[in-house]
C-alpha cells in the first residue's frame, strides 16, 4: 500500500503539471521527503494526508486506491436492484428486498449520491405498488388525484425529502434531473402543484433537450443516428403525452375521439419505421394496442377490438424476440444508424393478459365485463402463452 500510495502522488502531480518541490512547498516539508514517499522508502504521517488529498483535489480514499473498489461495490448494489426489474413489474413483492439492500448500501457509503437517487426512484415506485394513485373525475369531467389520500403515502414522503436533499447537494447534474423528475409528480400527487410548477420550470425547454441538441451537434452518419433518435423518441413521448391529454377529461370519451387519436399516434412510429422494426418502441405500440381495444369495444366495435389484441400479441412477441442481451440496429432508412439493447426480466407476450387495457383511466370495468365474456377473449389469451 505504500509502494501504491507513492506512485498515486506521483501521477497526481505530473498529471497536474506539478513538481515535487511545489509539492513540498504546499506542504511545508522538503522535496526529500517527496521524493522518498514517491520512491517507496516512507510515506506520509497520517495527519497531512487531508492536506495532500486537499492539494490534488481527490478524497483519502482516492489517494489509497480505495475509489475504484468503493465503485465496483456500489455499482454491483445497483446492479443487484436493476437484476428485479422493477418498472416492468406489476408486483409488490420487490419492496422489501431492494429497500433492505439499498439502505444497507448507505450505511456503507453514507450520502453517495447514486445510491441515494436509487433509493428515491425505488420508493417512489414501492409507493405506486403499495398504495396506488388514487383518482377521480371532477364535476366538469377533469381528473383529479386524491392529494389526502396521497400525503399519508409514506414511501412518497420519504422519496421527496431525498430527492429534495439531492437538488440542494448533489454535485451530478444528471442526478439533480432524476430527483426533479421524481419531485414533480409526487408533489402534484399530493397537491403541492406549485413546488411541482417551480421544479418543472427548473428544467430546459424543448428546443434544449439534449436529444434535440445532439441532432445539432455531429455531421456525416452520426448525425443520422441522432435524428433518428431524437424522431423515435419524440414519437414516444408524444404518444404517451396524447394518451394522458385524453384521459385527463372523461368527456373525451363519448365519441370515437380517442379512438382515432390512438390510431394517429400509432401511424407516427409506422411513419418512421416504415418497415415494421420498431426495437424498443414495440413496447409502446404494445401499451397503444392494448389502449386502442379497450375504447374500440366500449364504441361498440368488437372485431375491430381484437384485431387491436392480436396487434399488441405480434408486438409483444416481435419485443421478446429482441430481449437476448445483443446489441440490434434498426432498419429503415430514417433511423438505420439507431442501436439499441433490449432487456426484460420476463416475457412482455405473457404478461400482456395482466396488462389490458395498460391505462386504465376512465374506468374500464364494464367494458372488462363485455370483452371477457366473448369467446375471442380467452382464444387471444391461450395465444400469449404459447
Amino acid at each position: 500500500m505504500q509502494l501504491n500510495l507513492g506512485n498515486k502522488i506521483r501521477e497526481l502531480r505530473r498529471r497536474d503539471g506539478r513538481t515535487q518541490e511545489d509539492l513540498a512547498d504546499a506542504l511545508g516539508i522538503t522535496s526529500q521527503a517527496v521524493s522518498r514517499w514517491e520512491s517507496g522508502g516512507s510515506y506520509p504521517d497520517m495527519e497531512i494526508m487531508p492536506a495532500i488529498a486537499n492539494y490534488f483535489g481527490v478524497t483519502i480514499d482516492e489517494l489509497f486506491g480505495y475509489h475504484n473498489d468503493r465503485d465496483n461495490k456500489i455499482d454491483a448494489i445497483i446492479e443487484r436492484i436493476n437484476e428485479f426489474g422493477i418498472r416492468s413489474r406489476g408486483d409488490d413483492e420487490w419492496v422489501d428486498e431492494c429497500l433492505t439492500i439499498l439502505r444497507e448500501g448507505l450505511a456503507e457509503f453514507p450520502q453517495n449520491e447514486r445510491l441515494i437517487i436509487t433509493l428515491a426512484e425505488t420508493l417512489s415506485e414501492a409507493g405506486w405498488r403499495r398504495h396506488k394513485e388514487w383518482l377521480y373525475y371532477d364535476d366538469e369531467g377533469f381528473i383529479q388525484h386524491s392529494y389526502d389520500v396521497h400525503k399519508s403515502n409514506e414511501y412518497w414522503a420519504e422519496s421527496i425529502k431525498l430527492c429534495e436533499y439531492l437538488v440542494s447537494n448533489a454535485a451530478d447534474n444528471a442526478t439533480v434531473t432524476r430527483a426533479i423528475h421524481i419531485l414533480v409528480l409526487l408533489y402534484r400527487n399530493i397537491g403541492e402543484n406549485d413546488k411541482a410548477i417551480a421544479y418543472a420550470k427548473k428544467m430546459p425547454e424543448l428546443k434544449n433537450c439534449r436529444e434535440l441538441l445532439l441532432t445539432a451537434a455531429a455531421d456525416g452518419k452520426e448525425e443520422a443516428k441522432y435524428v433518428g433518435n431524437f424522431l423515435l423518441k419524440a414519437a414516444n413521448e408524444f404518444a404517451e403525452q396524447l394518451v394522458y391529454g385524453l384521459i385527463t377529461n372523461k368527456h373525451h370519451f363519448e365519441s370515437d375521439m380517442p379512438i382515432e387519436k390512438i390510431k394517429g399516434a400509432i401511424s407516427l412510429f409506422d411513419l418512421i419505421c416504415d418497415d415494421g422494426n420498431m426495437g424498443v418502441y414495440h413496447g409502446m405500440l404494445i401499451k397503444l394496442y392494448l389502449y386502442l381495444s379497450r375504447l374500440q369495444w366500449e364504441r361498440g366495435y368488437h372485431d375491430e377490438a381484437f384485431d387491436s389484441l392480436d396487434e399488441a400479441l405480434r408486438n409483444a412477441k416481435a419485443f421478446d424476440a429482441l430481449c437476448d442481451g445483443e446489441e440490434h440496429t434498426l432498419t429503415a432508412p430514417l433511423v438505420k444508424y439507431v442501436k439499441f439493447r433490449a432487456d426484460t426480466v420476463k416475457s412482455i407476450t405473457r404478461e400482456l393478459p395482466q396488462d389490458w387495457p395498460f391505462w386504465c383511466n376512465p374506468d374500464y370495468g364494464e367494458v372488462e365485463k363485455g370483452i371477457k365474456a366473448d369467446p375471442r377473449w380467452e382464444e387471444w389469451v391461450r395465444k400469449t402463452q404459447e
